[in-house]
């Protein structure tokens, strides 16, 4: 089973490094199921309905977000209609949406029982955050673990964290109980990929996908003025050096890791897209 989870989304920039990278991907390693974070493809923070239902026609299985899942209305009222949108398993159970599922691999429209199973889930980390707060999850790991193992030996959990303590504690507390623990949030590829004893793959942050020279796929000066003033700056994001990153997992018949390999491919050329690619047309 080889499984390909790309790294947080972002921005225009970072859709048009997904749709023009991927089918190389895809080509050059025979993959069979793809995990996308979108938490911040919608101007950088968030992600809306037409982005979700866009990214799933490029090809994206499932779609992981983190402490922005909400902040776009029209995905908040539509994600119970969106399966493949995942927000983070440990927010209230009152909050719209799954934050975990199985998912077999060829779609939904694949009818054969003997196709393999692929279980996504996602977990908000407690530091860091101001605006969304979710429960310890610690608490609820290893029941959610043993729950998806029922299903399926695949088992992907994408922890979206701050803290690289935390990432790494849970790391070892979900060693041996899952395929993999994929960090993201922090849209800074780390070079620490590897397989734990008990057979899972980690990294501590997968990247980003979008801008390279950018920070976190935002323009650059109006960040630097944001440290200088102490002002808050949604800045707009950038187009400069856009690049796919994330990594490319390779499972055992039994869910045990095989190998983790990070991915970084450059994206050429950088026009933005046409405007009508993210209109009204972008939704199923």
């Amino acid at each position: 089973m080889k499984i390909l989870y790309v790294a947080e989304i972002l921005g225009k920039a970072g859709l048009y490094a997904f749709k023009k990278g991927l089918p190389v991907l895809k080509k050059d390693h025979s993959i069979d199921f793809i995990v996308a974070c979108g938490d911040g493809i919608t101007g950088g923070n968030g992600i809306g309905r037409n982005h979700a239902a866009y990214l799933r026609k490029l090809g994206a299985d499932v779609i992981t977000t983190g402490e922005c899942c909400f902040y776009k209305k029209d995905l908040t009222e539509n994600i119970n209609k969106m399966p493949y949108v995942l927000r983070p398993e440990n927010l209230s159970p009152q909050a719209p949406g799954s934050g975990s599922r199985i998912f077999r691999v060829g779609g939904p429209e694949n009818k054969n029982p003997a196709s393999p199973k692929v279980a996504v889930a996602v977990l908000l980390g407690q530091s860091g955050f101001s605006r969304v707060h979710g429960d310890n999850p610690f608490v609820i790991l290893n029941a959610l673990l043993e729950r998806l193992r029922l299903e399926t030996p695949y088992v992907i959990l994408d922890f979206h964290a701050q803290a690289t303590g935390e990432k790494q504690t849970l790391f070892l507390a979900a060693d041996g109980r899952c395929s993999a623990v994929l960090g993201s949030h922090t849209r800074v590829q780390t070079a620490d990929e590897r397989i734990l004893p008990g057979g899972t793959a980690v990294i501590t942050d997968a990247g980003r996908t979008g801008s390279l020279t950018s920070v976190g796929g935002s323009e650059i000066a109006p960040r630097i003025q944001e440290y200088i003033s102490g002002i808050p700056d949604w800045s707009r994001d950038t187009w400069a050096d856009p690049q796919l990153e994330g990594v490319l997992l390779e499972l055992e018949e039994n869910g045990r890791a095989k190998s983790i390999r990070r991915v970084r491919l450059p994206v050429p050329g950088s026009p933005p897209p046409p405007k009508e690619e993210h209109s009204a047309e972008d939704s199923e």
